[in-house]
């Protein structure tokens, strides 16, 4: 069974999700003082204003829209860069999707707005995947092993027992690097789609739930509306 999704359904689920996920980004610093917990304040209030902004009317999501933007411009310059890596990029990039989508003046650029988002998600994937194939330590296991044992992500000190299994690691280092390269043809068929997106989200909730990098889960499902509606569209 498939998902059938318009493509203003498909903005708007965007933009539900996009809030939750800044509002829960943004809560944990407004203990801190300053400069810092003014930026993340305004943040959430911009954030609660794109999630009632279908109610009040696609003005008021065009505007909290442009605020987040705003945000994450001031949150450059604050932080010197992404202020959480790769969550940060992906972030910015459905914002700034969003924006294309509600500047656009015909029903095309709106199309390509949502697609490119989903190009993108598609790309993070396999570009992931590629740049681990290459490397000699993903493909031996090493790179998994070192992880476990050296580095502070592991969010439990039993976890880093994981680096004296070599094999299991080598086994979950293919088959990361497995379906990060094939996540592509996915798009072939809607329950294809689903199935990997499915285990993509498993993917990110395992590297929450292990690692502590629970940004990348929440910030990356907000971008898997737009690959179900793009599946449809092209493919389906």
């Amino acid at each position: 069974m498939s998902v059938v999704l318009s493509l203003s359904d498909t903005v708007r689920l965007t933009e539900v999700l996009l809030s939750v996920a800044v509002i829960q980004q943004s809560a944990e610093h407004m203990t801190r003082v300053g400069a810092e917990r003014l930026i993340f304040g305004v943040r959430v209030l911009v954030a609660f204003g794109l999630l009632i902004g279908d109610n009040s009317g696609p003005l008021v999501a065009g505007v909290a829209i442009a605020g987040l933007f705003a945000a994450e411009l001031v949150m450059l310059h604050r932080f010197q860069g992404p202020y959480n890596g790769g969550s940060s990029k992906m972030t910015l990039l459905i914002i700034a999707c969003l924006g294309a989508y509600h500047l656009a003046p015909t029903e095309r650029g709106r199309e390509l707005a949502v697609a490119y988002l989903a190009a993108q998600l598609t790309l993070s994937y396999f570009v992931s995947g590629y740049v681990k194939v290459i490397r000699h330590e993903w493909r031996s296991g090493r790179a998994l092993t070192d992880v476990f044992r050296f580095s502070a992500y592991p969010v439990s000190e039993r976890l880093r027992g994981w680096a004296d299994r070599p094999r299991v690691l080598l086994a979950m280092s293919w088959g990361v690097m497995g379906f990060e390269l094939v996540f592509p043809l996915t798009l072939l068929h809607p329950l294809a789609l689903m199935a990997g997106l499915f285990v993509a989200a498993g993917f990110h909730f395992s590297n929450a739930l292990f690692f502590g990098l629970n940004r990348f889960f929440w910030i990356w499902i907000c971008a898997y509306p737009s690959i179900l509606w793009f599946q449809g569209r092209v493919f389906g």
